[in-house]
């Protein structure tokens, strides 16, 4: 399981560490793709099979056909190197504006990685109670 946050940057060769604490979850090979929020998504390889999994049971209409291409489109097969960097696609760096700073988030199931900015400008949890109560609806308590 994915959790923390931790800061980060990138090198001029477009590569970021990845922080000790993830690097067994993750596992040798992975994949990054386009996330939502203007984030990146990294799954482990097991994970990652899940996701393809859920994303063959979209409907076969246009948003469906749209989500899969979203994020198949945009995946990257990634490996560590020994010093525990990740060489992220130039494509997939510019989609993030990745440029320096980064911000790599746990989030159960994957690891998110953000700009510092877009981190810091969109997740201030200002708004967290009214997404709680929303979430209520779907059986969350806490």
């Amino acid at each position: 399981m994915f959790m923390g946050e931790y800061d980060h940057t990138i090198d001029n060769k477009g590569r970021v560490i990845i922080p000790a604490k993830f690097r067994t979850d993750l596992g040798d090979q992975f994949v990054i793709t386009l996330g939502l929020d203007g984030c990146l998504f990294v799954y482990p390889m097991e994970e990652w099979a899940n996701f393809i999994e859920e994303l063959k049971k979209l409907p076969g209409t246009r948003e469906g056909r749209q989500l899969q291409r979203y994020f198949m489109a945009g995946a990257a097969a990634c490996e560590m190197d020994k010093q525990g960097r990740v060489l992220i696609p130039n494509k997939l760096r510019e989609h993030s504006k990745l440029e320096k700073d980064v911000v790599l988030v746990g989030v159960i199931n994957k690891i998110e990685i953000w700009s510092k900015d877009l981190w810091d400008s969109n997740n201030n949890y200002e708004d967290v109670d009214h997404i709680a109560d929303q979430m209520a609806e779907f059986g969350l308590s806490f």
